[in-house]
């Protein structure tokens, strides 16, 4: 796996090719956990059925990226956004890409997307957070105990090289009290352009209220996917239906593909 350099120190990311060179470059953005391995093939996929480049890569303290630095503050995604994430994308020569974040890679995806200088073609957003819900923090807590006392740390540790990093990097932040006013719905705002908002009904670490307060502050157009038989992770429990919404969300867009389908491992 490919590393890039950001300020010294070492990102791990992962580049698919795309045979459509007219479509933006795809770009994932993993939840709280993840990491470029856990979205297993999902981008692959995705990146298959609209004939597009994708990167995916792991955050500081995720993956076989380098660890953090300190601990993190209320400010951490806001941070990824606005400071690693154009840096990154301006090493590899990515403008205004397509983004297709998960849980706080949504979150970081609005950020983005809603700080001025950060054109993009769009949005997928699953299971995304703007603000905090009581409803989440106690999931949280509850995932906080099963690190200290099951298998999970070591579950994780096949995923992360830094697996402390990884899990109490998130959680602890998450618990933190100072943590309980965060909220980025300003940046919704200011987001030009359209959003595909996905969630599962089965959502154990947010509600439907996360959705509710994107649509009622954007300005720009948005499409709403709600699941059934969907947990926080949409793209593992309804895999399919997300394909299926991420390409019609980019055909509305312009960005139908024009070019023969590449095979995909799996494909029959």
């Amino acid at each position: 796996m490919p590393f890039a350099d950001v300020d010294g120190r070492q990102i791990e990311y992962r580049m698919i090719p795309g045979d459509a060179l007219e479509q933006p470059t795809l770009v994932f953005l993993h939840e709280g956990l993840g990491s470029v391995a856990l979205w297993r093939d999902f981008p692959d996929k995705v990146a298959a059925r609209l004939g597009a480049r994708a990167l995916v890569y792991s955050r500081f303290g995720y993956g076989q990226s380098g660890g953090l630095l300190a601990k993190r503050t209320p400010e951490f995604m806001h941070t990824e956004a606005l400071e690693v994430l154009p840096r990154l994308l301006d090493r590899l020569g990515i403008e205004r890409p397509l983004i297709i974040g998960h849980s706080d890679g949504a979150s970081i995806a609005i950020i983005y997307a809603g700080s001025s200088g950060h054109p993009v073609h769009g949005l997928v957003l699953m299971a995304p957070h703007v603000n905090i819900e009581p409803f989440n923090i106690e999931s949280i807590a509850r995932v906080r105990e099963s690190y200290a006392t099951t298998d999970l740390k070591q579950r994780l540790a096949k995923y992360h090289a830094r697996v402390d990093d990884a899990f109490l990097g998130w959680a602890d932040i998450w618990l933190d009290p100072a943590f309980r006013t965060w909220s980025i719905e300003a940046y919704v705002d200011r987001i030009a352009a359209p959003m595909l908002l996905i969630q599962g009904l089965d959502d154990e670490y947010g509600t439907l209220a996360q959705l509710d307060c994107i649509e009622e502050r954007a300005r720009a157009s948005t499409t709403r996917l709600v699941l059934n038989n969907c947990r926080h992770s949409p793209h593992r429990d309804q895999e399919a239906a997300v394909v299926d919404a991420i390409a019609a969300f980019a055909g509305g867009l312009g960005l139908e593909r024009t070019a023969t389908p590449r095979p995909h491992k799996g494909d029959h």
